[in-house]
Parts: C-alpha cells; structure tokens; sequence
C-alpha cells in the first residue's frame, strides 16, 4: 500500500518536471507558442492536472468504444490538457492548427519518454530495492 502511493506521488512529481521541460521546449522552439513566466506556473499546474484527470478518462472512453484507438489515448489527453490550460488568462496561448498538432506531438513525446525513462527505470528498481531491503531484514 505504501509502495503503491510513493509510486502515486513520485509519478505525479515526474509529470510536474516533465511537463516543465516540455512547456519550456515548445516555448522556445515554436513561434505560435506564448507563455509568460508567470503564466508557466499557470500553464504547468493545470496541464497537470489535467493530464493526470484526463488520461485515465480518455482511456477509459476509448477502451469502452473505440478499442483500436486506445493507442492514442496519450495523444489526445496531450491535447485536452493543453487545451485546457489556454483557458486560464496568463497562461500558456497556442496558434495555429500546425502549432496545436507540434506543440502536442512534443509534449507528449517528451512526457511520454521520460515518464518510461523515469517511472520505469528508476522509481520501479528504487521500489524493489526497498521492498527486498524490507524483505531482509524480516527474515533476520
């Protein structure tokens, strides 16, 4: 139980840094993407939220009547979190049906990757190590 809410808590602390870095990079690297200081702490707030709300609902709608497209389900909560963090004034503002399509690729690749990266490779061996530490010292 313990190891399932430290798993809960380091993957919502993986997405607030991921999706940090993403904002960041479609900020500097698309010229329909605007945010403002103040408004990335905005933006990134309510695109996590939004993300850890949607993705699980966006999954489950699709499993429920679209099974083909369950593929896309990261896709397309990418883009409904952002979507709803242009609704917040003074946060992050996208234009254009190109810069809407790349803004989404690239944050979802980037949060995708690194949530592989970090939840996989990391926080799953650091939990196991913990669990076959706890494991040990029982036996003793």
């Amino acid at each position: 139980m313990l190891a399932q809410m430290i798993r809960f808590l380091l993957q919502i602390l993986s997405q607030l840094v991921l999706g940090a870095i993403a904002l960041i990079v479609v900020h500097f690297t698309l010229t329909g993407v605007t945010l403002t200081f103040t408004g990335f702490f905005i933006a990134l707030g309510v695109f996590t939220l939004s993300h850890v709300i949607l993705g699980p609902f966006v999954l489950s709608i699709a499993q429920r009547y679209a099974a083909p497209l369950t593929g896309g389900v990261g896709l397309i909560a990418t883009l409904l979190a952002l979507w709803v963090a242009t609704w917040f004034p003074g946060g992050i503002q996208i234009a254009g049906f190109e810069t809407w399509i790349l803004a989404t690729l690239i944050v979802w690749i980037i949060t995708t990757l690194g949530g592989w990266i970090i939840m996989g490779l990391i926080v799953d061996r650091m939990l196991k190590k913990r669990a076959a530490g706890k494991l040990v010292r029982s036996v003793k």
